[in-house]
């Protein structure tokens, strides 16, 4: 029986996804995370203690119980663990120094530059005017903090009153999560346009497509909360094939070569521009919204069979899919979240969950990083998933204190 290594983290969505899908796979199954709390809803597997917050240290205790016959991570904080720890094992993997770029804003945007298309920067770093080098690149602006995801700290600012007021406000946010305050911001300009999510794989180097997500909501700031994803994507062939081209350039300029990708672009008048590029699949659960042609393989179960070199035909998508965030929509204590129960019932949607308790105190973006819940829809036409999650945004009434 193969024997995987799979890094998440303890604030991970994917433990029983993964570990069914090994289950369903006849794979043994070794949990890696910074405590044990993550398999303790789930029957059956292994688990390695670790500190995923210093990732040499991790990948040699992965390595020290090993061998492996893959390490995969699917979520930010495991991704350099893992691939430090192939390397140690002998085992297919992305360079580490690729995927620390991956982790990294600003180094994303060096490794990139003068090669793929993607925004015009700056970097702010502490002590800077924020204004000042916002003025430089042009309003409107994005800041970002290097480290964080899922749209925590990115704020747009349209002058330079709002762009010293946005820096001033994720070294905030930064300090809270535990972050150094003081290290450097990435300036961009804003990219307007249609946003998109490319998944794929990488095997030896070949970009293979699984989905093109389109985000049907307009994502202009000054947050960026994340809504619904529907897929296929309804943009011009054309503009879907320039796109995947530019991820596969992308992924080609930083020396990726294996494992999943997962990569955000701008549609600007037609013409794709990078946003990000992550060696990892898409977060959260928005990938159970994914079922692929092999009888309905889960993306858990397809990541598991692309580390393990077995055959991946019929990537495709078996129906038009779809995923909704449920957002935060103030910072406060969660009293109730009514109309679940009608909008599971709502014709299309496959799935209603809550992934935050009742009672707990809850931060909207761009402070906080997590939403309250994911709606998941199926059908026949991409705009008949988007009119069944829709109707769930409607449906579904949140209470916060």
């Amino acid at each position: 029986m193969p024997r995987v290594a799979v890094v998440l983290p303890t604030t991970t969505y994917r433990a029983s996804a993964f570990m069914e899908a090994a289950e369903a796979l006849g794979v043994d199954l070794t949990v890696v995370s910074e405590r044990d709390q993550v398999l303790s809803d789930h029957m059956g597997g292994s688990f390695l203690l670790t500190d995923l917050a210093h990732p040499d240290g991790a990948a040699d205790d992965i390595a020290g119980v090993g061998p492996f016959d893959a390490v995969i991570a699917p979520d930010d904080q495991g991704v350099l663990a893992a691939a430090l720890a192939a390397e140690r094992l002998g085992l297919p993997h992305n360079p580490p120094s690729a995927v620390a770029a991956t982790r990294n804003k600003v180094a994303l945007r060096r490794a990139l530059r003068g090669t793929v298309r993607q925004p015009v920067y700056q970097v702010l770093e502490d002590g800077t005017d924020a204004g000042l080098v916002a003025g430089e690149l042009g309003f409107p602006v994005v800041l970002k903090p290097l480290s964080r995801s899922g749209s925590q700290g990115v704020i747009r600012a349209d002058d330079a009153k709002g762009a010293r007021a946005a820096a001033s406000r994720i070294r905030h946010i930064l300090a809270v999560c535990g972050e150094n305050p003081g290290e450097p911001l990435l300036v961009e300009r804003f990219v307007p346009g249609p946003e998109i999510a490319v998944e794929a794989v990488l095997a030896d180097g070949e970009l293979r497509l699984l989905a093109v997500f389109d985000k049907p909501d307009p994502l202009d700031g000054p947050f960026f909360e994340e809504t619904i994803y529907v897929a296929p994507s309804r943009l011009h062939p054309e503009v879907l094939d320039a796109a995947i081209a530019l991820v596969a350039e992308a992924c080609g300029t930083l020396g990726l070569e294996t494992g999943p990708v997962h990569a955000e672009l701008r549609i600007d008048a037609g013409r794709p521009v990078l946003i990000e590029v992550a060696a990892r699949p898409i977060g959260g659960r928005c990938g159970q919204a994914l079922h692929f042609g092999l009888l309905g393989t889960s993306l858990e179960a397809l990541l598991l069979r692309a580390a393990l070199d077995r055959p991946l035909a019929g990537l495709r998508l078996t129906e038009a899919v779809g995923a909704l965030m449920i957002p935060i929509p103030r910072s406060g204590v969660l009293r109730a979240v009514r109309g679940l129960e009608a909008a599971a019932e709502i014709p299309g949607v496959t799935g209603v969950e809550l992934s935050i308790p009742i009672g707990t105190h809850v931060q909207a973006l761009p402070d906080g990083d997590r939403y309250l819940g994911f709606a998941f829809a199926a059908a026949e036409e991409p705009a008949d998933v988007e009119a069944a999650l829709r109707t769930v945004q409607e449906t579904v009434v949140v209470e916060v204190d």
